[in-house]
């Protein structure tokens, strides 16, 4: 049943929905359940796609009677992501909402009367970067939508509902610099300096499923203790000292050789900014951290993006 609320009672949010970076990124074993176990640092940071939602002035009354989809489909319009899937059904943002409100039905939180919510996407992550823009962007839709629709999810359940969306789903709703194990929902809180990075684009994407299949992955990197981790920061923060590495750098650079281009023309700038390039995720994004005495420096990393090889952004860690 759907009944008008008054014009008045119309409420807009808008969330920025941030990028990632992995300060490395290791794979310790395949698990029993055909997923690997990972070893990294993500860092968000201030540079990412912004998400509008907007009540519109009608309630669905959720009496029972309507199946998931159903309530999805009344519940829920997105606008803005037409370029990404073609059907909104597999779209991150429109499964996040739909884990939602399963998670709401199974735990009996399901409010008798919901919002249906406008959703429009401003995109501008570009896809298959390892800059986890639809994994941000479904963290979003659930922390935004259990505030609207009052569904009081605790952080930990929201992780839990996250996972099941995308393995990257978890640290966008922890929000902060963190250690990540296991699939990535294993997360422990570091507390790293503001950073400033140069992040270059390159037009490249490499099917994550075939990166995960190639017979050159590395599988086996010696897991490290938390610890150790955080103890060692200065060995993968602004440089990348061994045993840190990200073992999809290899592979992905032979197969893609406009990340290898980016890569390589960071590589040439890491004297100058004291630092040591290399690619985030499973690529094709890759980034440069900067030293303070270059961060300050708008001319020269103006120049920088300029002769990039593909479109460059400088970002800040939040």
């Amino acid at each position: 049943m759907i009944k008008k609320l008054p014009a008045s009672s119309t409420t807009t949010i808008t969330r920025l929905s941030p990028a990632k970076i992995n300060l490395f990124l290791h794979i310790t074993g395949k698990r029993a359940d055909g997923y690997h176990n990972l070893q990294t640092v993500f860092r968000l940071v201030d540079w990412g796609d912004y998400l509008h939602f907007s009540a519109t002035d009608e309630v669905i009354t959720t009496d029972g009677s309507l199946d998931i989809d159903t309530l999805c489909s009344q519940v829920l319009v997105l606008t803005g992501a037409e370029a990404i899937t073609t059907s909104i059904e597999d779209n991150l943002i429109f499964k996040a909402a739909r884990a939602l409100l399963k998670a709401a039905i199974a735990s009996y939180k399901l409010p008798s009367q919901l919002s249906p919510i406008q959703i429009i996407l401003d995109k501008h992550l570009p896809m298959g970067a390892g800059l986890g823009g639809g994994s941000s962007n479904a963290a979003t839709t659930l922390l935004a939508l259990n505030e609207i629709w009052q569904l009081n999810f605790t952080q930990d359940e929201l992780i839990k509902i996250g996972a099941t969306i995308g393995a990257d789903v978890p640290i966008f709703i922890f929000g902060q610099d963190a250690i990540a194990m296991g699939i990535g929902e294993e997360l422990t809180a570091i507390d790293l300096p503001e950073q400033q990075y140069l992040v270059l684009t390159p037009d490249a994407h490499v099917n994550t499923a075939e990166l995960f299949a190639h017979s050159k992955l590395r599988r086996d990197i010696g897991p490290l203790s938390i610890e150790t981790i955080k103890n060692q920061f200065n060995d993968y923060d602004q440089h990348l000292n061994k045993p840190y590495q990200n073992v999809f750098t290899p592979v992905v650079t032979s197969l893609a050789p406009a990340v290898d281009k980016a890569l390589q023309y960071l590589h040439g700038l890491e004297k100058a900014a004291l630092a040591t390039a290399r690619m985030t995720g499973s690529g094709s994004a890759v980034f440069l951290p900067l030293d303070a005495s270059v961060a300050s420096d708008e001319k020269l990393l103006e120049k920088w993006v300029d002769e990039a090889p593909c479109a460059g952004h400088v970002v800040k860690s939040l």
